[in-house]
């Protein structure tokens, strides 16, 4: 009797221990993965991105451990990250109202208007954004622009009545129409901009900018030539260590709407960029090889 019982007793506490055993093997290995189930829910639903509201600086929120870097009110800088944006969802059209084919690449389109006419492209649309603010601020005299030529054409000669004649790459101005300074006739000034303007004569003319931590808002990554491409910053971070982060919204060849970007190289922190310079740096569906950073003067 009493061997039996003994006989019981060691089963029963095996039996114990087995179930002891195998209780904090099941324990523990579920919470493991929960944790990382959790983790990645956390990650997978976190958005930087207040889809209800209309400008570049309100559309996107700031990274945990950033602060937005503060600008003089009616600075340019401060022009381009309140700049309004269409509701979000809104898709990129091309110049002849077509739907763009590929409409994965960003979370806004900037409330500028894309002529009929297909000629405001990437380098364009920066160029237009950057006249509307300097006519906004009335500082209409500091609108000009080089042809690829070289030669230089304010917007002041022209609505004075001066013309270019161009002949191969020489360029003359004559004045040959009556003084005109209305927005109708700026209008007209900037498309003879794009007709003779672009990411080249931009990539000659402009200032460079040779460090990350000069980099401002308003300032553009540049790839000259025919094509090139150019896209400009749109809002800027900065952290405690002096690290910043960048928005970014580009034209396009064909002309279409101007859109802020998404960062598809990094989920984290899209749609932000943490710029470097001489970097490869993927921007929406163009990739910049060796990055140069310019500055309207």
């Amino acid at each position: 009797m009493g061997f039996y019982v003994g006989v019981n007793m060691k089963k029963i506490l095996l039996v114990l221990i087995l179930l002891i055993v195998f209780g904090l093997a099941f324990q523990f290995k579920p919470i493991k993965e929960t944790v990382n189930y959790v983790s990645k829910s956390v990650v997978s639903k976190t958005s930087l991105i207040s889809k209800d509201n209309l400008t570049i600086s309100s559309r996107v929120k700031i990274p945990i451990g950033y602060k937005r870097i503060v600008y003089p009110k009616g600075s340019f800088q401060e022009y381009l990250r309140n700049y309004s944006l269409k509701p979000f969802g809104s898709k990129i059209i091309n110049y002849d109202n077509s739907v763009y084919y590929w409409q994965q690449g960003h979370i806004g389109i900037l409330d500028i208007p894309v002529p009929k006419n297909g000629l405001q492209q990437c380098a364009d649309a920066l160029i237009r954004i950057r006249s509307e603010y300097l006519w906004d601020s009335n500082r209409k005299s500091e609108i000009g622009f080089n042809f690829t030529s070289g030669h230089y054409c304010s917007w002041t000669k022209y609505a004075q009545g001066y013309r270019p004649i161009i002949k191969g790459n020489k360029v003359t101005f004559s004045k040959s129409a009556s003084a005109n300074a209305s927005k109708e006739n700026f209008y007209k000034y900037l498309n003879l901009i794009y007709m003779y303007s672009g990411t080249l004569s931009l990539s000659q003319e402009l200032k460079g900018v040779n460090s990350v931590k000069d980099l401002e808002v308003g300032d553009m990554l540049i790839k000259g030539g025919s094509p090139g491409h150019i896209v400009m910053l749109g809002d800027a971070v900065i952290n405690e260590k002096g690290e910043k982060l960048f928005l970014i919204f580009q034209g396009n060849t064909p002309a279409q709407s101007v859109h802020l970007v998404k960062n598809l190289e990094d989920s984290e922190i899209s749609p932000w960029y943490n710029l470097k310079m001489k970097a490869v740096i993927p921007v929406s569906n163009y990739t910049f090889y060796s990055s140069k950073f310019a500055r309207f003067k």
